[in-house]
């Protein structure tokens, strides 16, 4: 037997099990609102140009309007000025877009301070418990922020001094991107930098950092409490779009049955 037809034999038998990282996609998705004078993508909506009607009497389409940075999305360098002379989405290798996860639980932190900060002494505590993370991982930080998906107000958490929501520190968003063996950095946020990263130096660190060094971001997760810290297989599958900064994507996880 083939690992792949070993790998759907399992599926069938429920031995590996599919997971859903990605939250749903429609008009009342929480997305990103910078201020002024910054300009903010359109909100995702669909236009409805036939329904078994007489514009197309047997199908029902529509046409689709987005931002690239809505939902859940991934991130590609050229998205951030330290990236610009990199790749735009549909440049990144397939082979970078799926690897393990590595999936590091902070919902205890965030619980307790909304505007907690993920650093390196917090990944190698992880690493000593579960060993170091492997090539063409993907770290996904889990925040409890996913539960907030649905609700504006609490997803974005904003007030007058911006919006308060989990990331990185400066120093570990250089770490993740100049050590770290990793394909990219997956959060249950709007972004992947912390809702105060305005203030830090240099601003946005993760994005600054990480896609400058040819890695790769993913937004508003769902799910992460159904994968185990280690030992499942992420899937990220982005719109291939020439010259796009970013894509809405589907991201799946690969999980052992007995896991999660």
């Amino acid at each position: 037997m083939s690992q792949l037809t070993g790998l759907l034999a399992s599926l069938a038998a429920g031995e590996v099990r599919v997971v859903d990282l990605t939250n749903t996609l429609s008009s009342e998705t929480p997305t990103i609102r910078l201020p002024e004078p910054f300009a903010s993508l359109v909100d995702f909506s669909l236009e409805e140009v036939s329904a078994y009607n007489q514009p197309g009497p047997f199908w029902k389409h529509h046409n689709i309007s987005t931002g690239e940075h809505i939902g859940t999305h991934l991130d590609a360098p050229i998205h951030w000025v330290t990236g610009r002379n990199g790749k735009d989405v549909s440049q990144i290798e397939p082979s970078r877009l799926v690897g393990p996860a590595c999936v590091l639980d902070v919902t205890r932190e965030a619980a307790a301070d909304a505007d907690f900060l993920v650093d390196v002494e917090h990944i190698k505590a992880w690493e000593d418990e579960h060993g170091p993370i492997p090539e063409n991982a993907w770290l996904l930080v889990r925040t409890g922020w996913g539960a907030y998906a649905q609700d504006h107000v609490r997803f974005l958490n904003a007030d007058e001094a911006g919006a308060h929501t989990p990331g990185f520190t400066v120093e570990c968003a250089r770490w993740l991107a100049d050590v770290a063996p990793i394909s990219g950095v997956g959060v249950e946020t709007v972004g992947i930098d912390a809702g105060l990263a305005p203030t830090m130096d240099p601003i946005f660190p993760l994005h600054h950092f990480l896609l400058g060094a040819d890695k790769y971001g993913i937004t508003s997760l769902q799910n992460l409490e159904l994968l185990p810290a280690t030992g499942a297989v992420v899937v990220v599958a982005p719109l291939p779009i020439v010259g796009g900064t970013g894509s809405p994507a589907r991201v799946l996880a690969f999980v052992d049955g007995a896991q999660g």
